[in-house]
């Protein structure tokens, strides 16, 4: 771990670009610099005392003196560049701290954003707030704020609300990533006029210690001279310790319960301009009930179910009303209809569809036999659909759950045929768990919200069924878009449960079958603020593993051809990319990884990415050999106006000609290489001036040790090519590589085993 000069003006977008020497730990990042009496040279341990350039320059006996370099301060605002003598006028303040590489990264968010968001605040949240913030100021008593409250009940809202409201108009409010093994304050970012929020939720990375708010109390110090703030949320099961309470600098408030929900779904509803929505809802007793005692998550899901239901609503108005066959009847739903059934729980309807075990369904009993219960969960994911898709999927699930005897529901004796006809027909059973048939044979099940209350039943009562019902979905699945019925079922499911259990079982599952589809439904975890930290920790064991492998590459190529995806989830991305090319060796591997950068390097952000990867592999970083490697073959294909961009104007810090080496006198990617550098040949063969240079670009990288058989092999791969001129690239190559004397010996025809 590397430590770095802290500067507290300068953002935490722009790294440093060296690592700090001793005497650069006043944080000046290199511009206040520590002189010796009389010189012009900084006092470098590194300096010779024997060099004759880093001595003085003796001055003339008879020189008049330099006046001393004086730099008069407007106040504490005023930064000093360059090399003055004197720092003159009042400094305000002058921190003197050190800043590791791995400080915590954020989010910046836009204070005017946050004071829009629809906001409830009920009679004990105003009571915390009060407790927090002083009157007399209209600031927080205390530089570090921490909210202990249960999970899912808005405490993370309220942090950043209050910090927006109460902090001064010029304070940044950044949303931290506890992407951390515990917490540490040397992690914690420090920076003038900031207001830092942080979630501590994780079960096993979070758990909070006395020795931590020890720490923090002497953090808070920092944070009030620099007129900053830290607010934390932690979960209520994680604040054990008895000894964890208030510290010098530190405030510890209890959060205990979530606002009213209803207020807060109405709330939702009116900011985002769903007044119609407001009015259908409080004008239903049934709905209003169902939402009294949710968690402030789940009333946020519930406005959007809301939502859901009315866009469903104008949907079906204006399309074309279905043939119902007679005694089929099927009024399209009302909206009041649709928002009782969207904000509906159905566990009392559904006690009684999943009741006592049953062999043949009779309408005075709800209860329904297996199989209906297998079509039942099928329709609940593929909603509407044609019957013989219907029907597979309801077998493809009994199947799965290792109960699926020849005559299901049938009397002992009789034979499949006479079973199956004996029995009711698919028509009657879709009628019996709630779905119509057209007279096109389409099931129609139009009840989004009672399918994935029936998932989230069977999930939650019949711990037996998890498995199954994973790989049930898995398999159901047609394609990894976010838009299937099966993929949008088991991310929704991800993101309700998704403990470590749990994504440790969908991994083994399906992470070797159906990567992709895995891939796709982890996306959903990772960008879900309540799951995400889980979810990209289970991603990085993963990375390491050959069977994980591709599921990890769709996910993070997702991830990272996301333009407006946040920084902090980019840069895990990346991490995981460069954790699967570092500890996989199979062949296979690497070129899905290959081929993702491949892929991904046409997109300007992330060629910035993989340019820092090769950066970091020619400066020794082990982890980043590999991915490296494969960056720079990546960038190779990268073009500016026709020209490969690593010839034309490579990245700063990239050293062309050793990687061309390196990447040659390797057995693994010398091919590559070749058949990328005869790319670029071919590139500008046509242009002399482009060619000239290009050749004299390589040929340093063509020579030295273990480079005769790369060569040879890069010329043979040249034949056929001309310059404009009509000359042979290969021949010319040749002439300029092999000595004059040599190449009667070593002529180019000559073929090397």
């Amino acid at each position: 771990m590397s430590d770095v000069p802290f500067d507290p003006t300068r953002s935490d977008t722009t790294p440093p670009t060296s690592e700090a020497g001793e005497n650069q730990s006043n944080g000046s990042g290199g511009w206040l610099q520590r002189l010796r009496p009389g010189t012009d040279a900084p006092d470098r341990p590194d300096a010779n005392p024997d060099d004759t350039s880093a001595s003085p320059v003796p001055r003339p006996p008879d020189a008049v003196p330099l006046a001393p370099r004086v730099h008069e301060t407007d106040g504490g605002a005023t930064h000093v560049y360059g090399d003055p003598d004197v720092v003159a006028h009042f400094i305000e303040q002058l921190i003197v701290e050190t800043r590791k590489q791995d400080l915590l990264e954020g989010v910046v968010q836009s204070r005017e954003r946050l004071l829009d968001q629809p906001f409830v605040r009920s009679s004990h949240w105003d009571t915390i707030w009060e407790q927090i913030v002083n009157p007399a100021t209209g600031r927080p008593h205390q530089p570090v704020i921490i909210i202990v409250a249960p999970r899912s009940c808005g405490s993370t809202t309220l942090a950043l609300r209050l910090l927006a409201e109460h902090t001064a108009a010029n304070t940044t409010v950044v949303k931290l990533d506890a992407d951390w093994r515990a917490p540490s304050k040397g992690r914690l970012p420090l920076e003038r006029a900031h207001a830092y929020q942080l979630d501590l939720k994780h079960p096993e990375k979070d758990q909070v210690s006395a020795d931590f708010l020890n720490a923090l109390s002497e953090h808070a110090t920092h944070l009030q001279g620099c007129r900053s703030y830290l607010a934390l949320t932690v979960a209520q099961d994680l604040w054990k310790d008895h000894r964890l309470s208030d510290r010098d600098g530190i405030q510890v408030v209890r959060l205990r319960e979530a606002p009213d929900a209803q207020e807060m779904v109405v709330a939702h509803l009116d900011a985002y301009g769903y007044g119609q929505v407001v009015t259908s809802l409080q004008s239903l007793p049934k709905a209003t009930t169902s939402l009294r005692g949710l968690t402030a998550v789940a009333a946020v899901r519930a406005a959007h179910a809301a939502v859901t239901a009315w866009k469903e609503h104008i949907h079906a108005g204006s399309q074309p009303s279905r043939v119902q066959a007679d005694g089929e009847g099927g009024t399209p739903a009302t909206l009041e209809e649709r928002i009782i059934a969207a904000l509906t729980d159905w566990r009392g309807e559904l006690d009684g569809r999943f009741g006592e075990m049953i062999s043949l369904h009779t309408h005075d009993n709800p209860s329904l036999t297996v199989d209906d219960r297998c079509l039942l969960l099928a329709l609940a994911v593929q909603q509407s659909a044609p019957m013989p898709v219907v029907a597979r999927s309801a077998a493809a699930l009994l199947k799965a759950i290792g109960d699926a005897p020849d005559n299901p529901g049938a009397a002992t004796g009789f034979s499949p045929p006479l079973s199956a006809l004996a029995g009711r027909g698919l028509r009657r059973r879709i009628q019996d768990v709630g779905g119509q048939v057209d007279l096109q044979d389409t099931v129609v099940f139009d009840r989004p919200a009672y399918g994935r209350a029936v998932l989230e039943y069977v999930w939650d009562n019949y711990e037996a069924m998890r498995e199954p019902l994973l790989n049930w979905l898995v398999e159901t699945a047609q394609n990894a878009d976010p838009e299937d019925h099966a993929v949008a079922a088991l991310a929704e499911l991800t993101v309700r449960h998704g403990s470590v259990d749990y994504l440790t079982t969908l991994g083994g599952l399906v992470g070797s079958s159906q990567p992709k589809v895995l891939g796709a439904v982890m996306e959903s975890a990772v960008r879900n603020e309540h799951v995400g930290r889980l979810a990209w920790e289970a991603l990085y064991g993963w990375a390491e593993k050959e069977s994980y492998a591709p599921a990890v590459i769709a996910l993070c190529r997702r991830i990272l051809v996301d333009s407006s995806v946040a920084t902090s989830l980019a840069k895990r991305a990346m991490v995981r990319l460069r954790r699967v090319a570092h500890k996989n060796t199979d062949p296979t591997v690497v070129s899905q990884v290959q081929a993702a950068f491949d892929s991904l390097v046409q997109h300007s952000t992330v060629a910035q990415r993989l340019a820092g990867e090769v950066q970091s592999w020619q400066q020794g970083k082990v982890s980043s050999a590999r991915s490296g490697a494969l960056a720079f073959l990546a960038l190779m294909t990268v073009h500016h106006d026709g020209t490969p961009w690593l010839v034309d104007s490579p990245p700063t810090g990239i050293d062309v000609q050793r990687a061309v080496h390196d990447l040659l006198s390797s057995s693994e990617t010398a091919a590559e290489v070749i058949s990328r550098l005869t790319a670029w040949i071919l590139t500008c063969a046509d242009d002399p001036n482009a060619y000239t240079q290009l050749r004299d670009q390589l040929l340093p990288a063509l020579r030295g040790h273990n480079m005769f058989a790369a060569s040879w092999r890069f010329m043979n791969e040249l034949r056929g090519i001309s310059t404009v001129e009509g000359v042979s690239v290969a021949d010319d190559f040749h002439n300029h590589l092999v000595d004059s004397r040599l190449r009667t010996v070593f002529p180019l025809e000559t073929t090397l085993v």
